[in-house]
């Protein structure tokens, strides 16, 4: 299983795109992986003999074998009785978890492996989808580990999750319409007086409670949130930003943009701003790691996209040298790839700072968590008109407010203030923003 992002700890064989025992070459795409950020194709290191040993759906950790190339490596599994290639740990144990089953031929899937002679297969119709080169059920480890508890045969379950897998609130459900058969006892004894039926709606003071398992991408994000909270010393300063300048010159842009082209949007200033001023105060583009500072040489814009039920964060890299018309085209694409889901994770990693904007919802003013490592992130609230005073006047300004979070271990209080006023200035005199 390889390493496809920097957070990245476990990977799902979503798909195998050869079959088992096919002749591949280096660079050849042979299977998709899942990861805690995307999904995205594998391609082979070198030419040679592809013998499949994890099966579509299985999960395993970083470093896990889950193929093996070259002509010298033994089938995964072979009906002649040849010797099979070892699987990983994790595989071997997720395949002495699966309940096993009457034999019978199974007919391989495009893409999957063809089914030995004598392999498991799956239940009548109805029952759990079987995939790879044991018969194993497509279930979730902690599914497996219910059902194994609670004694319940997973090949007789109807999968809800992605491809007919089953997950944990599968068991459960299968747990309350079955019941398991009462053991031989040596003197039949009369049952005890069945409990009366509860009445209906009694659930609760709370209603009924529906468990729902996390993505893998929703597990990350709470992981690191926690981490963040529990290491990072972090505070937060804010500031309000006088932003008619600004509207006046999008107002410009979009003029004399011609028909189809991007028109830089507030954020995408915003991120132009932070990447101007992070080249200025190069420890606000640094990392605190071990007990030294880390400064990168790249300023590295991370721009939070709302996914489906998820908080993705690609990264414009070289914002600083990009002009306000590459930044909008790009933060543009990566939004596009993030909700269609075609995000890779080579543009999710290598993030030195972050912008977090929620004003297009009227949020104005809000605290975002500092993503780790990196050594801040700015909170953007929504452009409004506010009464404010002006050469001894109250006029209405259109206003902003930004909040920024800092890792106090490498940004102190007046570093941090220093650098936010700079991106304010920057804001306020947009046409530094063009250079």
């Amino acid at each position: 299983m390889p390493r496809l992002s920097d957070s990245m700890e476990e990977g799902t064989i979503l798909r195998w795109l050869v079959e088992d025992g096919t002749e591949v070459s280096r660079g050849q795409e042979i299977v998709e992986i899942e990861t805690d950020k995307a999904t995205m194709p594998y391609e082979a290191d070198f030419d040679g003999v592809l013998r499949v040993v994890a099966s579509e759906g299985d999960t395993l950790p970083i470093g896990a074998v889950i193929a093996t190339i070259g002509d010298a490596a033994a089938p995964a599994a072979a009906a002649n009785g040849s010797a099979a290639v070892p699987a990983s740990e994790p595989a071997q144990e997720a395949a002495e978890e699966a309940p096993a089953a009457d034999p019978a031929p199974v007919s391989a899937d495009v893409g999957a492996v063809a089914e030995p002679a004598g392999a498991p297969a799956a239940a009548a119709a109805g029952g759990a989808a079987v995939n790879g080169a044991e018969g194993r059920v497509k279930a979730s480890p902690v599914a497996r580990r219910i059902a194994r508890e609670r004694d319940i045969d997973l090949h007789k379950l109807i999968g809800t999750g992605p491809a007919g897998r089953i997950v944990k609130a599968d068991v459960l459900a299968a747990q309350t319409t079955t019941a398991p058969e009462p053991a031989p006892a040596a003197a039949q004894t009369p049952p005890p007086p069945a409990p009366p039926p509860a009445p209906m709606g009694t659930v609760g003071n709370k209603g009924e409670v529906v468990e729902q398992e996390l993505t893998r991408t929703q597990q990350v994000v709470a992981r690191r949130m926690a981490e963040s909270r529990a290491t990072v010393p972090d505070f937060t300063i804010a500031m309000d930003v006088d932003m008619e300048a600004a509207r006046a010159l999008r107002a410009q842009l979009k003029h004399a943009a011609a028909e189809g082209q991007p028109v830089p949007s507030f954020n995408d200033m915003v991120v132009k701003a932070c990447a101007l001023a992070l080249r200025e105060f190069p420890r606000a583009n640094g990392s605190y790691r071990d007990g030294k500072f880390e400064l990168h040489g790249r300023v590295n814009v991370g721009v939070a996209v709302a996914a489906q039920d998820a908080l993705i964060v690609p990264t414009v890299f070289d914002a600083d040298t990009k002009s306000l018309g590459e930044i909008a085209r790009t933060t543009r694409e990566l939004a596009g790839r993030v909700r269609d889901g075609s995000i890779r994770p080579p543009e999710l990693s290598g993030g030195t700072f972050s912008v977090s904007n929620l004003g297009m919802y009227g949020v104005k003013h809000f605290t975002a968590v500092v993503n780790p490592p990196q050594a801040g992130i700015l909170a953007v609230g929504a452009i409004e008109e506010r009464a404010v005073v002006r050469d001894g006047e109250l006029v209405a300004r259109h206003t902003m407010t930004i909040t920024l979070a800092c890792d106090h271990r490498i940004l102190y209080g007046a570093d941090a203030a220093e650098f936010l006023a700079r991106i304010r200035q920057l804001l306020e005199q947009p046409l530094a923003l063009a250079f």
